[in-house]
């Protein structure tokens, strides 16, 4: 049998429980250690009879050891996603304590990474891996407590306040939701999931409600939630107060009780334990005996998936969906508390390094004429970003693939999108290097007044003195379009915008716009901001949108040069494949709203092309918008890296005239 060879990154307390765990197993072993702390290196490495050759002081040196075959990470939680990223990027495996990131967006980070090494990666949550796990899932798959209604599970203990603890240091990223309160949410999320035939399930509606202690983490955390299924549930934490650290699983006939979830035998074992399990008034007592402790089996279990070259664990230990949505919960959890963490501090938000791989296509850049700097032809959407640290982990990768243009909106999350932009930009120092474009004078507030009081609300939350490029959110027949070409002239002479357009504005407007413009010797509007995709836009994704891909326009924008800036240039996902076109809505679905016999036969050509070019379908499309004869830009959304470097080999796919219009339908030749 194949044994996994470990190395251990931070040998600290619950270091020794895993390298003890390992002595235990069968299918892996310690063979090497990483610290920084001389002492830690002696005392762990003596302990466990650790080569003094395999006694690293560099963890990226130990990653390249061709000796490991695994990293186990332990380190203090600020420096879990950079590491594994780092181990990953090695061609190591990882398993990483929880929590694996700081928030949702480290931890999708550091899977997506996994994937594209083609490595195993694991959030180490040891209670999933016991076999009372499994057999509570058999009690309640067997209907014996009849379908499950409610699910209480706590974890929490009393450290007494220290403002040196790692426990109540803010910027060690302490506090209970953080350190223990990822282990009722991923058992609640469990639990729920089984009842409905999932891995697990993620709440609807959540309540999150806590207290701070004076360094900023939470010292006591409560939440309740509620799934689709009609699930409810209740969760605490603590580092600072005694909790029942049991969980109750109530059916509609009857209950479950595990009396010890979370560390049954961790130090030293037995891990024997015990579940009662109730139907009416009858209560019978389950006890699993295993003269192992608890890191024992969650060793075993990871060294041999690795061994048997599975890239994420099996079930019921977390998967990499598994771990993002519990990290989005406590996300939610953190945030209805109260508690920042520093990477959600603007002044200590640092760089997740390594999230892109090496040898990425060249970011594609034109010259606009107005624009200073030079623009990357793809530019980023900044409407999905909550925080800060959400944002960094997207906006830092983008910088590092050479993208420096986003597109903000006034409107976009009440707000908060733009100053979480802004507040990125400060952090960075790079409000020379980029180029932002701001939107505004969205309906109902489309008017010529309302443009210059929402651009100065704009700038402040950006931080900004002025807006390279700024463009219309919409258009208002009701107004005589010269108000609007006065009012952004005026705009454009104060310094406060470059270039300008309008978005979902029709030709006759335009035209009307720029023909006002030339009679009063005043700049025109440059840029349209229409929708323009290789899928042509059969329903409207939102009320007043329109589509560019049709012969009127694109004829307009070829013979008069204009530049387009096209939103969903991607059609919202219609040409990916199948199982991952319908994330959105409904109603503003790839299919709901570009779905048609026409479309399809794009999709089928764009596949064609694909094949032949060994890309994606995917970025066929988005070559398709860049390769036009006029001067095109295409908004992406990407949520993630991975999103960007899923996005990017759309670059190098460079298609003649004829191949635009055979793509397009316009030809049946190319």
């Amino acid at each position: 049998m194949a044994v996994t060879r470990w190395g251990i990154i931070g040998p600290g307390a619950i270091a020794h429980n895993f390298a003890d765990g390992l002595a235990q197993a069968t299918a892996g072993k310690l063979v090497a250690i990483a610290s920084r702390d001389a002492a830690r290196r002696k005392e762990f490495g003596d302990a466990y009879r650790v080569a003094d050759a395999a006694r690293f002081t560099d963890y990226a040196t130990m990653a390249a050891s061709d000796q490991i075959d695994a990293i186990y990470i332990s380190t203090p939680h600020p420096w879990h996603a950079e590491l594994s990223i780092m181990a990953l990027r090695a061609g190591k495996a990882v398993l990483c304590e929880k929590p694996a990131g700081l928030n949702a967006a480290e931890v999708i980070a550091v899977t997506e990474v996994a994937a594209q090494e083609g490595r195993f990666f694991m959030e180490a949550f040891m209670y999933r891996c016991h076999p009372q796990i499994v057999r509570v899932l058999e009690i309640l798959k067997s209907g014996e407590i009849g379908d499950l209604a409610h699910i209480q599970s706590r974890f929490g203990f009393n450290a007494p306040f220290r403002s040196n603890s790692r426990l109540y240091d803010l910027g060690l990223a302490g506090g209970g939701i953080l350190d223990v309160g990822g282990y009722p949410a991923s058992l609640t999320r469990l639990f729920a999931g089984a009842a409905v035939g999932q891995p697990f399930a993620d709440p609807v509606d959540f309540k999150g409600i806590g207290l701070l202690e004076e360094t900023g983490v939470d010292k006591v955390a409560h939440a309740v939630l509620k799934f689709a299924s009609g699930v409810t549930a209740e969760i605490a934490t603590s580092v600072q107060r005694n909790m029942d650290n049991r969980a109750i699983l109530t059916g509609i006939k009857g209950e479950i009780v595990i009396d010890d979830p979370w560390v049954p035998g961790r130090n030293k074992g037995p891990s024997t334990t015990k579940i009662h399990i109730t139907v009416g008034k009858e209560t019978r007592t389950e006890v699993l005996g295993d003269e192992r402790m608890l890191f024992a089996f969650e060793a075993e279990l990871v060294s041999k998936a690795i061994a048997d070259g599975l890239l994420q664990a099996p079930y019921p230990a977390p998967n990499h969906a598994d771990s993002i949505g519990n990290a989005h919960l406590q996300d939610k959890w953190r945030a209805d508390v109260g508690y920042k963490t520093a990477s959600e501090i603007p002044a200590t938000n640092s760089i997740l390094s390594g999230v892109v791989p090496p040898g990425l296509p060249p970011m594609a850049k034109v010259k606009l004429d107005g624009v200073a700097l030079p623009m990357s032809q793809l530019v980023i959407g900044c409407d999905n970003r909550n925080t800060v640290a959400e944002g960094a982990v997207v906006w830092d990768a983008w910088m590092e693939v050479g993208g420096n243009g986003f597109d903000t909106s006034f409107v976009y999350g009440g707000g908060n999108h733009e100053k979480v932009l802004g507040e990125w930009i400060a952090a960075r120092g790079v409000a020379k290097d980029i180029v932002v474009i701001g939107k505004g004078a969205h309906t109902p507030y489309c008017t010529p007044r309302a443009i210059g009081t929402q651009l100065d609300i704009t700038l402040e939350r950006l931080g900004l003195a002025s807006v390279p490029i700024y463009i219309m959110h919409r258009d208002n027949p009701a107004v005589p379009v010269g108000e609007f070409v006065d009012a952004l002239n005026a705009l454009h002479k104060a310094g406060k915008i470059g270039i300008f357009g309008g978005s979902n504005w029709t030709l006759a407007r335009l035209a009307e716009a720029n023909a006002y413009a030339a009679k009063h010797g005043l700049q025109p509007m440059r840029l349209l901001n229409n929708n323009l995709s290789l899928a042509v836009m059969e329903k409207a994704v939102w009320a007043g949108c329109i589509t560019s891909n049709n012969a009127e326009t694109l004829d307009y924008l070829r013979r008069t040069n204009t530049v387009h800036v096209s939103w969903s240039s991607q059609a919202r996902g219609y040409f990916l494949p199948e199982a991952l076109r319908n994330r959105l809505p409904a109603d503003t679905a790839p299919e709901t709203c570009f779905g048609s016999p026409a479309n399809a036969e794009r999709r089928r050509r764009a596949e064609t092309l694909a094949a032949e070019r060994g890309v994606s379908a995917h970025n066929v499309a988005t070559a398709w918008v860049l390769d036009q004869s006029f001067p095109s830009l295409a908004l992406i959304g990407p949520r993630s890296p991975g999103e960007i470097v899923s996005t990017l080999p759309g670059l190098m796919v460079k298609l003649t005239p004829a191949e635009v219009a055979w793509l397009n339908l316009e030809s049946e030749t190319r």
